[in-house]
């Protein structure tokens, strides 16, 4: 357990802004630690990272493209060590307080930009998902989160972790913000359509916890939907496997090299998954490139344009702030069995806040198949009458 911590890492004083007019006027964001804003050291969650390099040269496309839109930026977020987490604890730093469950864990990486969302400190935050560093804090902190599909979004100047699962995404309170959101970010307004084919794979739900599916289950549209399982059996563990695998490999081959130089002292979990990391050979990640191929196929299959997929964003609420890294690992593996679809696809992922058992925060997903970003939303809104 970490202490509680300030969501921003960095206040800027005065706030930044560049123009008064714009899509987005009158409404603050939150940018992640991980993004580069000219002028400023961008930390990435680690004493050692910031040290270790300088003030960036220029701000990146995608906070450049908000910044044009009207916005005003108050400061920048924490994150996890280097956004390797989907847990929101920083040893180095602290974890900011869930403002929705104030005993229990914020999410990561994005830990900060979700706080400071769910808190109403901030309209908009700015993220990065990975392998669930939005999805989760949102489910976490009861916001939407948006995974947006993979490449859709500028990516320069942001610190990579691993590539070809890296995606800036955001959150917000309602969704009529996040349609907005959505079209300055990508820099255009795209049209939507509700997705009418609904499916709500058995399998996927089997990993939620009792409680959690009912709750969820409960706040379905009143129509029509498939429960035909989306995977072989035990072909999800192997999803996980290969997620696992790609992901630490490629993140080794981005970020082994500062490590092997450096030596930052990771808290808990980070440092064991960098040591992990380390340790893939080739084969390993050949193997697992070549599995994802297959998945990829597979999962434009089963879910062709039209068709939204509805699941539970993680299979349970958020753990107590005193769980053990040995009740976080249990976590982490069946939440990133869930997160890893879209992952795997570079598809968009919406999450939806629920309210569980005893009040706690829960997120219901919507995947779509790829750029059916504003579709997601669009269904939601007409679905589920947000």
């Amino acid at each position: 357990m970490t202490q509680p911590c300030d969501p921003f890492i960095r206040h800027f004083d005065p706030p930044l802004r560049v123009r008064a007019d714009g899509p987005l006027a009158g409404l603050s964001v939150a940018v992640k630690d991980n993004f580069d804003i000219a002028g400023y050291v961008t930390g990435n969650g680690n004493p050692e990272w910031r040290d270790t390099h300088t003030p960036a040269e220029r701000t990146g496309s995608l906070v450049s493209r908000f910044l044009d839109a009207g916005v005003t930026v108050p400061g920048k977020s924490q994150l996890d060590e280097l956004a390797y987490s989907i847990i929101g604890r920083n040893a180095r730093y602290g974890t900011p307080v869930n403002p929705a469950a104030p005993d229990r864990v914020p999410g990561g990486s994005s830990s900060g930009s979700a706080v400071l969302t769910a808190s109403g400190a901030v309209d908009i935050g700015i993220g990065t998902d990975t392998g669930g560093s939005v999805r989760v804090p949102a489910a976490f902190t009861g916001t939407y989160g948006l995974r947006p599909t993979h490449g859709s979004l500028p990516a320069d100047g942001l610190v990579p972790l691993a590539p070809s699962y890296d995606t800036p995404g955001f959150f917000t309170r309602d969704l009529s913000l996040m349609a907005r959101v959505l079209d300055v970010g990508r820099g255009e307004t795209a049209s939507a359509t509700c997705l009418t084919t609904l499916r709500a794979p058995r399998d996927l739900w089997g990993l939620a916890e009792p409680g959690t599916a009912s709750a969820l289950q409960a706040a379905l549209p009143d129509a029509p939907i498939d429960p035909a399982p989306l995977a072989a059996d035990g072909a999800l563990a192997e999803w996980f496997e290969c997620f696992r695998i790609h992901q630490a490999f490629e993140i080794w081959q981005t970020l082994g090299a500062w490590v092997s130089k450096t030596k930052p002292a990771f808290g808990p979990g980070i440092a064991e998954r960098f040591q992990a990391a380390s340790r893939l050979a080739d084969a390993q990640f050949d193997r697992a490139r070549s599995l994802r191929a297959r998945i990829v196929e597979m999962l434009e299959a089963a879910i062709p344009p039209g068709t939204c997929l509805l699941l539970p964003t993680t299979p349970g609420p958020a753990p107590r702030l005193t769980a053990t890294e040995a009740e976080l690992d249990r976590f982490r593996t069946r939440a990133i069995t869930l997160l890893c679809i879209a992952g795997h696809g570079g598809l968009p992922q919406l999450t939806m806040p629920v309210r569980g058992p005893d009040g706690l925060p829960l997120g219901l997903s919507l995947v779509g198949a790829r750029g059916r970003d504003a579709d997601l939303i669009a269904t939601a809104q007409e679905m589920f009458r947000r």
